[in-house]
């Protein structure tokens, strides 16, 4: 029987990593992820958990030390947001190429400048090419139950891959919501022990992690290691599954809402999403036929899935809550676009940035981006394809 409980995204994952009970965990402070780690000493100074805390000197630091004590054998996670990913960006890179199972809880928070502690998903974006599988979450409960089957994607023999575990910045880190926790013994059953079959300092094998490669191995290095990353996808999918049957809750690679018959669909991921339902039932209370898809794995992206859940779609809504920078799209963007094009499938599509710094997301603000896709409906003109909502021009 599950537990119920009131927390916030940061207490909900820290919990689930006292229940993982990982060996180790390299970390340094940054708002707003700070409170997990904060938490997580409290679980080891108290006892609750063996694992190894390691406090560094930075974020860089962390994601090595992490490396380290993961090539050694051990199961390793840390928690970082905004400019503590970027500075990781190096040893992230190195991380994936060494096929490292790492876990990291991710509090998505706008990079600096201007320096700002509140959420949009630049962070996250600006290492979505870094080999790393990501799973994003809308709400508290989705952070908990993904940190709880994190381990069991990353670590599938057939995948071997770091994972960031995504969540919004004060939006569900810092707001306490109702959710409901696995037993402890539930949990730990399900995750099971990390007994990897090649480690750096295992005894008696000799193995190397991160040498340098001549021309001659670069490629197949990187061929082998997109594979793993395919087949995270199937992996996640199975792991869900199994999931359900200890929880009652439901996941996929996304989550579409009233999207079966929709004329007019919104893409977006995060938060966001809990306002774009609320902003969808209105509209289809007022006959409006409208509907949402919420990605939820954003690395590996699951491009043929979405583009034939888009498939009957006329006018299409991508929302990206980071800015790219390229003048003509942004990253969620680009790849649903790309999915669409691959599928030879042309609805009308408008691609938004939102949100940026934790500008406020409204079911009014949501409610004019369906009425510009029925306006485009009615003149045939879609006019400007990469657009600002809520920003004073």
């Amino acid at each position: 029987m599950g537990i119920k409980e009131r927390l916030s995204g940061n207490e909900a994952v820290a919990t689930a990593m006292r229940q993982i009970n990982p060996d180790v965990m390299p970390a340094y402070p940054i708002t707003p992820s700070t409170e997990i780690p904060q938490y997580f000493t409290s679980f080891v100074a108290n006892g609750q958990v063996d694992t190894e805390f390691i406090p560094v000197e930075s974020e860089h630091s962390a994601m090595s030390a992490c490396i380290g004590s993961e090539a050694a054998g051990a199961r390793t996670i840390t928690a970082t947001s905004s400019c503590g990913l970027a500075l990781m960006w190096e040893v992230l890179n190195v991380a994936a190429s060494d096929r490292l199972p790492i876990c990291l809880a991710l509090v998505n928070r706008a990079l600096s400048g201007p320096i700002n502690i509140n959420c949009d998903h630049s962070d996250a974006m600006g290492a979505r090419n870094t080999g790393w599988i990501q799973i994003f979450a809308e709400n508290n409960q989705e952070a908990y139950d993904n940190m709880i089957q994190a381990y069991r994607i990353a670590e599938h023999k057939d995948v071997m891959l770091p994972i960031m575990i995504c969540q919004d910045g004060f939006i569900t880190s810092h707001a306490v919501e109702n959710i409901e926790l696995l037993e402890d013994d539930v949990v730990k059953n399900f995750v099971g022990e990390y007994e990897p079959e090649h480690y750096l300092l295992k005894d008696g094998e000799a193995i190397a992690y991160g040498p340098y490669a001549v021309t001659n191995y670069v490629m197949e290095a990187r061929r082998a290691q997109m594979q793993g990353l395919r087949n995270a996808k199937q992996v996640a999918l199975d792991v869900a599954e199994e999931f359900a049957g200890i929880s009652g809750r439901k996941y996929g690679l996304f989550e579409e809402y009233k999207l079966e018959d929709a004329d007019y669909a919104m893409v977006l991921i995060g938060s966001a999403a809990g306002t774009a339902k609320d902003t969808v039932d209105q509209l289809r209370e007022q006959g409006v036929k409208a509907g949402i898809l919420k990605i939820r794995l954003f690395r590996p992206f699951p491009a043929e899935e979405i583009a034939e859940a888009l498939s009957h779609v006329k006018y299409l809504a991508i929302m990206d809550r980071t800015e790219d920078f390229n003048t003509n799209c942004g990253p969620l963007g680009a790849e649903i676009k790309s999915a669409l094009y691959n599928k030879n499938l042309h609805p009308a599509v408008i691609n938004y940035c939102y949100g940026l710094g934790g500008r406020d997301v409204t079911v009014e603000s949501l409610t004019s981006v369906f009425n510009d896709l029925m306006q485009i409906e009615k003149t045939g003109d879609t006019g400007e394809t990469y657009r600002y909502l809520s920003v004073r021009e």
